[in-house]
This record gives structure tokens, sequence and C-alpha cells, in this order.
């Protein structure tokens, strides 16, 4: 809970209740290994720390190598458990690349050996990209590391909040990260562009920015914030300043004659409106199956709960005793794992909401009544799901008629 007091949504699910009634956890597929607690950049925006959840500072600052042992063995011992035949496994922080080619090598090895004969294990690193240099690129050559680089658009764009500590921008450091990246023997490793959404950002200009540096898909995160911490110009109206800005991308992008990238949130939106399952956390009402664990061993559920209180993203649980089953039986994962039975009657009621899924869960909190709520976003996402309705429709209809 975020204060003392009654108990919030998902305090009070009852898992034994869900079980009886039939419904079974769905396995966890993604683990996010923290393989270094802190960072070389000081972006203002920052979840893990800028926001509620400061528990970074008593972290160690890099996964011991008893840990990554335990980690292994549970991700093993999960994926037999579940007969799962893969799993994916990704690198993260703070800033991973930080923990050096020695103890990222450690890692992956570790968990490649635990998991042999039978689990694949598929490695994904989430990078500022500053630390792309030949050494690490060969290790994630050598394992087939998919790398993904955070980067917000153009020069401009970019330095308005990713930032050295000192306060200058690190447009040109990452942009040589990602230039190196790109060099021919390791091009087949870029998984592409993460972005934050800035509505100060001209959103063409942001997306063309992207699109020279060739990503194969560009995702576009909505800055984290909820009703009691709202997003930066988000107003407490029915305007839509984040759906205005998406669209005018996604006008751009789909009307393009050659389509340069997938865009990862107007893929999602449009084959959930073709009655697909959604594949990640921003829409939809698929489970979610990712679980973290932090640099001293504590299972976590994802970090960017962290945005929202002290102790939101927090288990309770560790792998040096607890399996991940545990973590799957627990009310604020089971949560994220019931569909439909998790929105507020609200978003239960909304024509659009097999589609939004009442957005992200963390934009979901408000103190006092906990997830079950609306997301934030939720005028800016009715928007951007309603056009791309629109404009997928009338193409549709065209193609009838011709």
């Amino acid at each position: 809970m975020a204060t003392l007091g009654a108990p919030e949504w998902p305090d009070t699910l009852d898992v034994r209740a869900l079980l009886g009634r039939g419904w079974r956890p769905t396995p966890f597929r993604e683990f996010i290994l923290k393989v270094h607690s802190r960072c070389n950049l000081s972006c203002d925006y920052c979840y893990m720390y800028e926001m509620a959840d400061q528990n970074w500072r008593r972290q160690p600052r890099k996964m011991a190598r008893p840990t990554v042992d335990q980690v292994a063995m549970r991700i093993a011992e999960h994926a037999r458990a579940k007969l799962l035949d893969r799993v994916d496994v990704t690198l993260h922080g703070g800033e991973p690349l930080l923990a050096g080619v020695d103890h990222l090598r450690y890692t992956v090895e570790a968990v490649l050996t635990a998991c042999a004969p039978d689990v694949r294990v598929r490695f994904n690193v989430q990078t500022n990209g500053i630390l792309l240099d030949p050494p690490v690129l060969e290790l994630f050559r050598e394992y087939g590391v998919q790398v993904g680089v955070s980067l917000d658009g153009d020069e401009e764009g970019h330095d308005r909040h990713r930032r050295w500590a000192n306060g200058q921008g690190s447009f040109g450091a990452v942009r040589a990260g990602v230039d190196r990246l790109r060099a021919a023997p390791y091009r087949h490793l870029f998984n592409g562009l993460l972005s934050t959404v800035d509505v100060q950002n001209d959103p063409v200009r942001t997306y063309e920015a992207m699109l020279e540096f060739e990503p194969p898909a560009i995702n576009f995160l909505l800055p984290h914030g909820n009703w009691d911490t709202p997003p930066p110009g988000r107003p407490p109206d029915e305007s839509t300043p984040y759906g205005d800005w998406l669209v005018a991308i996604f006008d751009r992008w789909y009307r393009s004659p050659v389509k340069a990238t997938q865009v990862r949130l107007f893929d999602e939106i449009m084959m959930l409106l073709f009655g697909r399952p959604s594949t990640g956390e921003a829409v939809g009402l698929s489970p979610v199956a990712i679980v973290v664990v932090e640099t001293n061993g504590e299972i976590e559920q994802v970090d960017t709960l962290k945005s929202a209180y002290e102790g939101a993203a927090g288990t309770a649980l560790h792998v040096s005793r607890d399996p991940f089953e545990a973590a799957l039986l627990l009310p604020s994962i089971a949560a994220r794992q019931i569909r439909g039975l998790a929105l507020a009657e609200e978003c239960q009621e909304c024509r659009l909401h097999r589609v939004c899924g009442a957005g992200h869960y963390t934009h979901r909190y408000r103190s006092g009544r906990g997830f079950r709520n609306p997301t934030v976003y939720c005028h800016d996402l009715q928007r951007l799901i309603t056009h791309i309705h629109t404009e997928v429709s009338r193409d549709l209809e065209a193609l009838k008629r011709a």
C-alpha cells in the first residue's frame, strides 16, 4: 500500500477465489535483470531516480555473481516447471553497460548454462547507447544480444531531458554509440529506439530525426505519471495533447509510401482493432508475464511502478529463498493477468476497453483507490485509437470498392 489506512486495490484482490473460479496465472516469460543500479546520465524524467521510489539508493551498484547464479537457477527452474522452451532475459539498469564486459559475459553464460539444453534464452539489453564500444558489441555479437537504445529525437529534443550530471546534453555521445551499433558487423543486433514523448518537441521532426538512424522499430513511451502526479503538460480536463502529438506521427508514418520502420504502439493498436492480442504493456488486455530482479536479488514487479509511490514494485520475495512461482500468486501480480477483471467500472463500460485496456497499469494509480482507475492518459488514448480506427477503416472500405 502507498499509505497507512484502508487497503488499496489490488491489495484486496482475492487470489484464492480467482483460483477457485478456474483462473490460472500466466508463467513469466521475460526476466528483467538489474545488473547495475546506477546510471551515467541524469535524465530529469527518469522514473528510477527522479520519482517517488528512491530504493535505488539502497541497492548495491552491481548484481553480485552469487546473486547472478541464484537468478539463473530460478529462471531455469521456472521455465522447466512451466514447460517453457524459451524465455527472454533483458539486461537492464540503471545503465546496464556500467556493469562491464566481464560481468555481462558472466551473467549471460550463467543463464545459458542453467537453462541448457532444453530452454532457449533470447537476450536483450536496453541502454542509453553511450557505452556501446567495440568490446561490448563483440560480446553482444557472440551471444546474439539484441540492443535497444533510448533516444528522444533530434539533438534539441533529446538534450532537453537526457543530460549528463553537469547539465550538458548527451546527444552526441548517444549518436556515436548508435552509429557503432549500426556498423556492418553489428547491424543485425539493433532492436530499435525507445523515445519518451515530450509534447514540447515537434512530433514529425522528432520522428524524422529518429528515422535517420534507420531503426528497425521505434517505441514511443508516454512519460510516467498518475492521477496524484500527472505527467507534464497533461491538464485535468478532456484535452488531448499527447493524443494529438501521436496522431501527427501516425499520419506521417501510416501515409508514407514506404514503411521505413515499425512503430510498436501503432502496430499494437492496429492489431488489437483487428481482434489480435496485445504483446506489450501500453495497450490491450493480455496478461503481463514480466518479472524484475533487482541488483540485490529482490524479486519485483515491473520497475515503472516506482513512479507511483515508495515500494510500489516490491514483493518481499528474494531469489535466494523464493521461486518465481511464488510471485505469480501475489495479488499485485495477479492483477496484471486477469484481463478485464482488473478494469475500473467506467473502463469496462467503454467501447474502446478491449483495445485501450485502460492503458499502462502504472498510469492508473490514485492514492486511496490504488490501480483500479482509468489511465491518466484516458482522453489521449481515446483520441489516438479513434483516429487510427477511422484511418484504417477508410482504407478497408476503399479496398472493398476497388
